[in-house]
């Protein structure tokens, strides 16, 4: 993770403050905001961030705004921090991607548990980001090459497969690894898993 930033949103400016000093105590970097339209006018995708939401809130509540985050493709990880929750509450925000649901007054151990993992979370769906874009640039054939390398098969079984030569398919096995930046077919088959794909079906 590179500068990891925390986002805070919440309409009480006290809660910010406090909040905002614990995390920079421990090493956060922290913007703090009281509502929700200075939170997207700042907010700057592209970095490893996650959110911690106050639900209730005068000008857009933070279930609405999770799901205008899910709506506009943003994938940040959001933590909630409510005095007004209750379980059907916690639930949705749970089904809908959330972190975390916590209550005010809130211990600081179970807010940096729940800031780490949402991190976690966020520097693990920059890597699928990455290997993704990676993945599109692969040719068919090569997609093809790959699925068969990460079954375990050998050079020339492959080549038997796709009716080519085992040269041709070092070649492309080769290209296969420098586009995915990798140098290990460990490595191949360990991304391969985070996209879903299955090395047992064709």
């Amino acid at each position: 993770m590179s500068n990891p930033t925390v986002y805070l949103l919440d309409d009480e400016p006290g809660m910010v403050k406090a909040v905002t000093r614990l995390l920079r105590a421990r090493g956060f970097e922290v913007q703090g905001f009281t509502t929700p339209a200075s939170f997207l006018d700042a907010y700057r995708p592209g970095s490893d961030s996650c959110l911690i939401l106050d639900v209730a809130m005068p000008e857009l509540d933070g279930l609405c705004l999770q799901r205008r985050l899910t709506h506009d493709g943003i994938l940040l990880p959001i933590v909630f921090l409510t005095g007004r929750g209750d379980i059907p509450m916690s639930v949705r925000a749970m089904k809908a991607g959330a972190v975390d649901f916590l209550t005010k007054p809130v211990k600081d151990t179970d807010l940096l548990r729940a800031v780490r993992a949402a991190l976690v979370r966020a520097a693990e769906q920059h890597e699928i980001a990455v290997i993704s874009g990676r993945l599109s640039r692969l040719t068919p054939r090569e997609r093809e090459v790959m699925k068969h390398v990460i079954a375990g098969k050998l050079n020339k079984q492959i080549a038997f497969d796709l009716g080519t030569g085992e040269q041709n398919i070092k070649i492309h096995r080769g290209r296969v690894m420098h586009k995915m930046g990798i140098e290990s077919v460990a490595d191949l088959v360990r991304i391969a898993e985070k996209l879903g794909i299955d090395r047992n079906r064709d």
